[in-house]
This record gives structure tokens, sequence and C-alpha cells, in this order.
């Protein structure tokens, strides 16, 4: 843990910016000779640390962390030697003067005296007590900001529930200074999401400099364009989409020809919606949203990643859902083996964004109706028709209502149990047709598999118990069927609005729950 934390900070304050998609990647070497730390002899007592919050009231909620800080090093200066500031406080101010690459929007209460103390202006009349404990509030500020992201409790208010990573800013620090020579390699400890975002950020805040992209302008009855029209504002969507990278080259012509309509149906798919060679009122509406709209979703999703561990995708196998795709991903030995669309909850009845660990397959499943949907839906149904629970192959269990198993069976021919509170499992279903729309948001709140029956087969495959005759026997066997997985699987649900591919491309999603903006609030608050 000590050399995890060493790394932490040695990634976020001392490694250049590198691209997790870029072609040139160079290995990090560190020798000793040009990163040396030194344990200062010069002391600061805790009345001059007392005394100094009452002078910087601004910065006084990092109080506990400075005087956790201060214990550790027997309180002796930090950042002073007898020589000055030591290169670490050089890096770690030159990182927070470029605190808008890592996508945080928030102002240091104090930097116009953090300036001087590094800048060494002349007229610079602070004492070297208060430099030194202004670089240390900074460094907490600026750990804050970029590696722990708004604090839990106010992440679990946004109904975020998945386990945030534990960050102490005190062994963060201890670790690095005080030992230098356990850093031996490049490592990434932030979750990867969050390196391939900020890549895409620092594209669009390079287009936005240069002034962004323009509308484009259709007349009221505009209906849409096919293949082959010609018209001024096919220039323009062309324009728009070479800007953006879908487009990997720009004939200028203002003919929508093939290599448009492939670029048209890349920009369709990357923003989740079906991919068509027409170009609609709803794409044009697509392609205007600002540039300034969608660094802002970029920056909400950074957000998000800083609150994950890396170390959760670090399992053989695990199941990520993201509930504004659609998608579910199975990954095997850092590999996706299967993605499948899926079907989550309406707005009403929200899919729960937390993680679990997957330890049951159940073939032809029962579905056990919930109270809820009974006394909401079943039982006036059954007052209007005395026959509807035969009809609807459902019978009456210990004063519950279940369906029976088979082909009709809500949960469809087979479901996937991560034990939790919230009820929620992933499921089969018999309704097919409902993953051709482009918006899925139909179900109670449990997640509906588009590809179940490859869900299983995948899990399955290294099971000799299970070849996929018997796995296709079992889900069509018409008896409940309960098996145990050998290895539990972790499961996340995820809630992420942007998100990068392998292939370094963005996909925007729509905020479906409407949670965007009142993160973007918080960001802009904090």
């Amino acid at each position: 843990m000590r050399n995890l934390y060493l790394l932490l900070l040695f990634a976020v304050l001392v490694m250049p910016t590198i691209s997790c998609n870029s072609k040139d990647k160079k290995e990090l070497i560190v020798k000793k000779s040009e990163i040396t730390f030194q344990k200062s002899n010069i002391p600061i007592d805790s009345l001059t640390i007392k005394s100094f919050f009452n002078s910087y009231p601004k910065v006084q909620q990092y109080e506990k962390d400075v005087f956790e800080l201060y214990q550790k090093h027997q309180y002796n200066q930090i950042w002073y030697d007898d020589k000055g500031i030591i290169e670490l406080g050089n890096t770690l101010y030159n990182r927070f003067k470029e605190l808008d690459k890592e996508g945080v929007v928030a102002v240091f209460p104090y930097e116009s005296l953090i300036d001087s103390v590094f800048e060494e202006i002349v007229d610079n009349k602070i004492a070297q007590t208060d430099s030194e404990l202004l670089i240390t509030t900074l460094y907490i500020f600026y750990a804050k900001k970029v590696v722990k992201g708004i604090d839990e409790e106010t992440s679990k208010s946004l109904e975020w529930l998945l386990p945030r990573k534990q960050i102490s800013y005190t062994s963060l620090l201890d670790s690095i200074m005080l030992h230098p020579d356990d850093i031996s390699k490049q490592k990434k400890v932030l979750f990867n999401q969050y390196y391939k975002l900020r890549d895409v950020l620092q594209k669009y805040r390079e287009i936005e400099k240069k002034g962004g992209w323009v509308n484009v302008e259709v007349n009221a009855d505009f209906k849409v364009f096919k293949p082959g029209d010609s018209a001024f504002q096919i220039g323009q969507i062309r324009d728009r989409l070479f800007l953006t990278g879908e487009l990997k080259q720009n004939n200028q012509s203002t003919t929508y020809d093939n290599e448009l309509v492939e670029a048209i149906q890349k920009f369709l798919e990357q923003n989740g919606k079906n991919p068509t060679d027409k170009i609609e009122l709803s794409t044009i509406k697509l392609l205007n949203i600002s540039i300034t709209e969608r660094i802002k979703k970029i920056l909400v999703n950074m957000e998000r990643c800083r609150w994950l561990s890396p170390e959760m995708v670090k399992a053989n196998e695990y199941v990520v859902v993201n509930i504004p795709s659609y998608k579910l991903f199975f990954v095997r030995n850092g590999k996706q083996e299967l993605v499948s669309p899926v079907i989550v909850g309406k707005a009403m009845n929200k899919t729960v964004i937390f993680s679990g660990s997957m330890s049951y397959i159940v073939f032809s499943p029962y579905w056990n109706v919930p109270t809820s949907i009974i006394k909401k839906e079943i039982k006036p149904a059954i007052a209007k028709n005395k026959n509807y629970l035969a009809s609807h192959n459902m019978e009456w269990n210990n004063g519950n209502i279940r369906q029976k198993p088979g082909k009709n069976n809500s949960l469809g021919l087979v479901k996937f149990i991560f034990p939790n509170s919230n009820n929620i499992y992933l499921h089969d279903t018999p309704a097919k047709s409902l993953f051709e729309k482009e918006t899925r948001a139909f179900s109670h709140g449990c997640i509906r598999v588009g590809k179940a029956r490859d869900l299983a087969l995948t899990i399955l495959k290294d099971d000799p118990n299970w070849t996929t005759e018997k796995i296709d026997a079992a889900m069509n066997s018409g008896k409940e069927n309960w098996y145990t997985l050998k290895n539990k699987i972790p499961v996340y649900i995820g809630y992420f609005t942007a998100w990068v591919n392998a292939n370094g491309e963005i996909n925007f999603y729509d905020d479906i729950y409407e949670r965007d903006e009142r993160l973007l609030k918080l960001i802009y608050t904090e």
C-alpha cells in the first residue's frame, strides 16, 4: 500500500502528461540523480501551524490534514531544506498552474501569494514558515481536486454507490519523500478512463480556442438529407465531422457522398444512436451541440473517474454495465470477450449505480413478482380478468405471485445473480425487439441482457460441467436450475455519459437520469 501511494503522487505530480493512445509512448526512466528528496531538519511547531490557519482562514478546511502531515514528519518542514524550496515543491507548483489540463475548475484561495513564493517576487514579505504551510495546503488542495475528487458523502447523495478509492494525503506524501528508491516504473493509479478523457479534453479545448464549430442551419421545413443530395449544409456537416475526427479527409464537397455516409454513421453510433445513412433533424441537433457543452460533459465524467480505484478492473474477469450507453461488457484477462445491448430502469425505477459479485446463474428461472408490481399492476389486472394469472403462466406461491419458467417468462431463459440489497440482477427477456430501440430505459430497475445466452456461454466456457448443449438444454428445460459459480465475478454498474473506447474515440450518451447538471454545479462550486 505504501508503494501505491508513492506511485500515485508521482503519477500526478511528476509524470509528464502521456496520451493513453499515443503511438510514440516513451518508457518513463527515473534516475536517482535526477529526483532526490531529503528529509528536512528545519523545525515547525504546532502553535505556528495553528496561528497560520488563523491568518489564512480560507484554507482552514485542510487544518486536520496539515497537522497529520507534520506529525508524521516530526514537526519538520516538508518543502524547504537549507537551500530553499525542494524540487518536489516546484513540481507541485508547475502541475498546479496547469490544473485546467486535469479538467478541474477550482481556484486556490491564496494563488497570488503562492505565485509570489515560487516566482521569487522581490517584495514578497511572507515568512518562510507561512510559505511552507501555504505549499502544504496547496498540495492537499491539488491532491483533493485531481486525485480524490468530490467527497464520498456528496457522491452518495448523487446516488453513486460504487466503492470509492481511499486516499491518505499523509501516507501519499510521506511515501514519495521518504522512499524515492521505490519508484521503479510507470504506473497509472487513477482509473484508466480518466487519462483517456483527459487526452480528449485537450483536443476539444484546442478546437474551442480556434472557435469551435459552426452550427448547421436548415430551413424550418427541413426533413432529411439522403445520399446523393447536394446542399450548402452538406459542406458544413463535412467540416464539422472532419474537425472532430469522424471524417478523416475533407474533400470540401457539398454532395452527400459515400465517404460522408460512413462518417455520419460513425458519428451517430458514437452518440448512442442507431446508424443510418439519412441525415435527419435529430442528427443536425446532435451536430450543433456546442463545443462548450461537450467539454462540460467530459469534465463531469473525469470527476466520476476520480472516484474509482484502478484496482477494480484488475480482476481476471468482470462485468461492466454503463447505464447511459445501454451496454454490457464482459472482460476476461484484460480483453472484451462480449459486448451486449441492455435495457435499464426507466426514470421512475432507476437502475442503481453499485457493484456486486456474481455468484449464481439460474436457468429456466421463476419470476417472483415484486410486491410493488403485484399491487400496482397485477391485482388491478386480476380484478378486470379473473383468468389473468393463467393466461400469463403465473401462479400464487405462499401469498405471493410468480411466473413459471418458459420462453414467455419475463426473465427469459436465464438470469445472473449478484446478491444485493437492491434486488437487482441481470436477466434474459422474451421482448427482443426492444433492443433495436435507441433509448432502452424500460425496466423496473433490473437489467435485461440482449445476449443473455452468449453471456452464459462466455462465463461458463472454461467450466467442464457446462457444454453448449447442456446450457441450451438447461435454458429450455422448463425447470428452474441454480448453478453456483466456482469463482465469483465482480459486476460494476456505472453511469458515464462520456466514454473513450479502445480506439481513442470519444462517445457521448444521453443523460437519461439527468445527473450531469447537478454534478457539474458541484464541480464549479467546490
